[in-house]
């Protein structure tokens, strides 16, 4: 895993992200059971989670979850099924025209691999989704990658590496890399 942010776990940085992740969790619980025709009540939770107004013609079905919201940048004409969640603390950006599937996961922080760092540290790094993406149902989308302009990620992917512009990637590749 990339480690763009390194976080120690007790410091006043994490505590004010934990303090944050506490708000937007009561914010997202809100927005996730209002009727679905309110979309006045939508906009003003999404608002607040988000830190900004959503962009115009953005359409994001609940329920959905992010743990920051802050570091979460929309472009216009993003569609974003039900069920999705994004742990934006390292920041997610979605390109104009992206659509996001039901049930896909973007996770941007993590921990250390080592087990003496892992209760220590925070790691993460941003993800870019760049213009005219589809990601497909319960797709994983991991801390650092970009994915390319017109490309798509099929349902169940688990993305670990950069997606190449105009291009498809399949399936899920646990595989070792190291031991210790």
């Amino acid at each position: 895993m990339s480690s763009d942010r390194l976080m120690r776990i007790r410091s006043a940085e994490f505590q004010a992200m934990a303090e944050r992740v506490l708000q937007v969790t009561e914010l997202t619980s809100r927005l996730n059971v209002l009727p679905f025709e309110d979309e006045a009540g939508k906009a003003e939770l999404l608002e607040q989670i988000l830190g900004k107004p959503v962009p115009p013609r953005v359409t994001i079905y609940p329920p959905f979850y992010t743990d920051h919201g802050l570091n979460l940048d929309l472009a216009e004409r993003v569609f974003i099924n039900q069920n999705c969640t994004f742990l934006d603390y390292a920041g997610i950006r979605l390109g104009e025209r992206v659509m996001i599937g039901p049930k896909v996961t973007f996770i941007t922080s993590g921990h250390p691999v080592d087990p003496e760092e892992r209760r220590l540290h925070l790691t993460g790094a941003p993800i870019d989704v760049a213009e005219n993406v589809w990601i497909g149902a319960g797709a994983t989308i991991l801390p650092g990658v970009s994915i390319g302009r017109d490309a798509v990620v099929a349902a169940g992917a688990v993305v670990a590496d950069d997606v190449p512009p105009a291009s498809l990637v399949t399936g899920s590749k646990a595989t070792v890399h190291r031991k210790w």
